[in-house]
């Protein structure tokens, strides 16, 4: 989305919302037309405005402020958190509904993401390694290392009834992730002198449903979205049916309502601005965007290949890089 940071009548409000990964970085390193981009964003271009852009991205695992200065460093532009929301990031929207229930947090290196749920509002988060640590035959095909064993929280989880398990980032061990899943929502961790009757529902929440992602692997690598597959159905098979669980990230309504708000917060004075998304996979980015009423520039930078046909949701546009697309905007806001 473009909007300027300096905004006149003249000019109108535009914004600028990018997705990250295969279109500002892939892998580790930032595409060629990234800083030129931001470049572009920052004033550089012929009517001299300084426009506004949010990073949007399915992607997380740590804070969002070390992600901020981890893109800041390779890409050469300062980003802030106030304009920066990972898959996770959305969950501060409802954290109050679970602060003082005990929570299941999955995914990243050791206990990073009980700091980053703990830093959100959660009181009282734990991972599975903290399960495996206290009974290991709960699966006795993974030993601990020596820093997972450090970042484990030594824990009686007889005592702890979950009320949710939240799936923050990509679980590093599938299986192990699993198999404490199953347990926790069946009762047989934390559950056992309930019966089925009178034990409360454990809720589940996935934070990114990309099945696929854009490494600087030459082939798109499984995501957290192919996770919940697998998971399904290992549940579905030990149970006979599929556990109902909340999906944000994009395409979500949640997850663009969450952006949208965040802008408002960003943009006080600006009532109506035009919003502009910058994504490489039509399933999450562009058809986001496509229902949430935003314009859509779909670039050829990541997950989409345009030699194998045409995407399942159609942009408003088409872009080689995120260059290109900021340019295009541009032209249709400001010389149309």
């Amino acid at each position: 989305m473009l909007i300027p940071r300096r905004i006149g009548a003249k000019y109108g409000n535009r914004v600028t919302v990018k997705q990250i990964d295969g279109v500002l970085i892939r892998g580790k390193n930032p595409l060629p037309a990234a800083k030129e981009a931001l470049s572009i964003l920052d004033g550089n271009n012929k009517l001299g405005l300084y426009l506004c852009f949010l990073a949007l991205t399915n992607g997380g695992g740590v804070s969002e402020e070390e992600r901020c200065r981890k893109l800041s460093s390779q890409l050469g532009v300062q980003i802030h958190p106030d304009q920066f929301i990972q898959a996770h990031t959305v969950l501060k929207s409802i954290v109050h509904k679970y602060a003082g229930m005990p929570v299941l947090v999955l995914g990243g290196k050791g206990d990073t993401l009980r700091r980053v749920a703990e830093g959100y509002g959660f009181q009282k988060v734990y991972t599975t390694l903290d399960i495996l640590a206290w009974n290991p035959s709960i699966w006795p095909f993974h030993d601990l290392t020596q820093e997972e064993r450090a970042s484990v929280r030594p824990t009686d989880f007889t005592k702890i009834h979950f009320g949710a398990i939240f799936v923050f980032h990509d679980p590093r061990n599938w299986a192990l992730d699993t198999q404490i899943m199953c347990d926790v929502i069946q009762g047989i961790i934390g559950g056992s002198h309930e019966t089925n009757h009178t034990r409360k529902p454990v809720d589940l929440v996935f934070c990114n449903p990309d099945v696929i992602w854009q490494s600087d692997f030459e082939a798109p690598r499984m995501g957290q979205g192919s996770f919940r597959v697998a998971f399904q159905a290992v549940f579905q098979s030990l149970t006979g049916s599929t556990y109902p669980y909340i999906q944000i990230g994009k395409p979500t309504e949640a997850t663009y309502k969450f952006a949208e708000t965040m802008l408002k917060h960003r943009l006080q004075s600006v009532s109506k601005p035009s919003l502009y998304m910058i994504g490489d996979n039509p399933e999450s980015d562009i058809a986001g965007a496509n229902a949430a009423g935003w314009k859509s520039i779909l670039v050829h930078t990541g997950v989409y290949d345009p030699h194998r046909g045409l995407p399942n949701h159609q942009p408003t546009h088409q872009a080689e890089d995120v260059a290109e697309a900021v340019r295009w905007a541009l032209e249709q806001e400001f010389y149309p």
